[in-house]
């Protein structure tokens, strides 16, 4: 009876106080900063094409061997836009197979890869484990706003950078050619006059 008493005045003092769990789906903890999701590609915006590469090092690399990708020559190298000669074609991972240790993110030298937030892909279908290009590529873009991502080496990786610093290594060596050309040699004759 006693018993049963302190039960009863334990339960009417936590009446009054606020619930300490989360009704899921209708509401949704907010996840830590460092929180380890499935991995996501992320997307070089300024030339409007993913960093991966396709190298296949993160493939290699994963010890369940849950990816698969397959590469292909960018066309945006002939117009100018990028930088990166080879580029993702496809690319698949197995969420199923996925163990979540982040080997693929830090194997990868492009940023290309993140582990991003996303934990909820739960789906009916038996194939709906596998994310492919669209849905790494969204996974990556909304990873990259909530976290406010920057890339670790622009310089190697961002295409609007890379470009730029190649377009001002060629213009100093133009530079140096001409005045290497109007610059006068031993006999007092400039290059550009020569013999005739």
């Amino acid at each position: 009876m006693i018993a049963g008493v302190k039960g009863l005045l334990t339960t009417l003092r936590w009446l009054g106080k606020r619930p300490v769990t989360a009704h899921y789906p209708e509401q949704h903890l907010p996840v830590q900063e460092r929180y380890m999701g499935f991995p996501a590609l992320l997307t070089d915006d300024t030339a409007d094409e993913p960093f991966c590469t396709g190298c296949m090092v993160c493939v290699r690399e994963c010890p369940t061997q849950c990816m698969t990708a397959v590469m292909h020559d960018n066309p945006n190298v002939a117009e100018g836009t990028s930088h990166r000669r080879k580029i993702i074609e496809t690319f698949e991972i197995n969420l199923n197979r996925c163990i979540l240790c982040g080997i693929c993110v830090d194997v990868c030298a492009l940023d290309a890869i993140e582990m991003s937030y996303e934990h909820e892909l739960a789906s009916f279908g038996r194939a709906g484990a596998r994310a492919d290009l669209d849905i790494l590529l969204t996974l990556g873009r909304r990873y990259m706003e909530q976290s406010a991502w920057t890339p670790k080496n622009p310089e190697k990786n961002v295409a609007g950078v890379a470009l730029a610093k190649k377009a001002a290594a060629d213009a100093a060596k133009a530079a140096a050619a001409a005045e290497g050309a109007s610059k006068p040699d031993a006999g007092g004759t400039t290059e550009a006059e020569g013999e005739p």
